[in-house]
């Protein structure tokens, strides 16, 4: 049926087409398609199994119960704690870092208690907005001493709510710069050499679909996630040579702080969920495969559908405009819920 329609189309703007070249032309856009619909199910069937059926690389591999050492940037709460926690649990000792000691000294109880000791933890506190380089070299001066494994760069800031680039706080875009892309340049610097020279390594760059997808009103914050993607992707390739796997994590959201969500639903897990779904699907992109966006990974579920969706719709400017009438709605909610505690008090 199909193809006597685009025959019948050809013989009006072609009238002298004859049988047998239809027949040719049939057969090609029949081949076509056919090969278009094959691509399509292959690749959907590769984000599906990556996502719910092959495992990721052992966390063995990189020295996991041999002594190694995690790092954890913004270890305090959230994914950065249950980084720091389960990581421990897989056999790590584990440095956390952040700027709130009380905080630290909370997850480094837990981990004793959840490991009952048998691994260690050291705290080194470090304010990425203060612009103060004397603990940032201290932290070097410590990783030249461990045997260090894996690197959870989470250290994150986000604004407070959404806000055009042209009314947003100076304070707060010098504070996303900082946090987000200079702490993690800064603190992969001082664990990298030490991964080249033991020929293993696993960094994971916490990042966020606002760095896929351009998010109108977080502009800072999503250019910011955008840099650790691509960041993520080029030194992938510059330390693949030496064993080590570098990964962007390419996370919607989930229940922390920073989301400032406090209920879990279909596409907003708990950070235990989360980290561990990316403990468990290491060195696979599963909702990030086929994206044009090499080194990062989308590992898990229901994120890895939502990225794939992204992908196979293309068309991102629908998702701009989305996002941007979706930020207008929560800031005219978050500037009203401000006015009634003003009010309030």
């Amino acid at each position: 049926m199909f193809e006597d329609c685009i025959g019948e189309k050809i013989r009006l703007v072609l009238p002298s087409v004859t049988n047998a070249q239809l027949a040719w032309v049939n057969a090609v856009l029949l081949v076509c398609g056919s090969l278009t619909v094959a691509r399509w199910t292959l690749r959907t069937l590769s984000v599906l199994v990556q996502t719910f059926v092959l495992p990721g690389k052992s966390l063995k591999r990189f020295g996991a119960g041999k002594g190694s050492w995690a790092v954890v940037t913004g270890a305090s709460d959230g994914i950065g704690r249950e980084f720091a926690v389960q990581l421990a649990k897989a056999g790590f000792n584990v440095v956390l870092v952040a700027r709130n000691y009380a905080a630290l000294s909370a997850t480094a109880d837990e981990i004793a208690a959840q490991t009952k000791s048998r691994v260690s933890t050291k705290i080194h506190l470090i304010d990425f907005a203060a612009g103060d380089e004397k603990p940032v070299d201290e932290f070097a001066e410590l990783c030249k001493g461990l045997d260090i494994g894996v690197l959870v760069n989470n250290v994150g800031r986000g604004h407070s709510m959404p806000v055009y680039f042209a009314e947003t706080p100076k304070q707060e875009m010098e504070d996303i710069i900082d946090i987000n892309i200079n702490g993690t340049l800064r603190i992969t610097s001082a664990v990298l050499p030490g991964m080249i020279s033991r020929k293993r390594g696993l960094i994971l760059n916490v990042g966020s679909f606002a760095g896929a997808v351009p998010s109108p009103m977080l502009a800072t914050y999503s250019g910011s996630k955008a840099f650790l993607a691509t960041f993520s992707s080029a030194l992938a390739e510059e330390v693949r040579a030496h064993n080590i796997v570098v990964q962007n994590l390419n996370t919607y959201f989930v229940v922390s702080k920073l989301s400032k969500i406090r209920k879990t639903s279909l596409l907003v897990p708990t950070p235990k969920a989360y980290v561990r779904s990316v403990l468990s699907k290491i060195g696979l992109p599963c909702g990030a495969a086929h994206s044009g966006r090499p080194s990062n990974a989308t590992p898990y579920w229901s994120h890895a559908l939502l990225d794939y969706l992204i992908t196979v719709v293309g068309c991102k400017s629908f998702f701009i405009r989305h996002t941007h009438k979706a930020h207008i709605d929560v800031r005219r909610r978050a500037l009203k819920k401000a006015e009634r505690e003003a009010k309030g008090r």
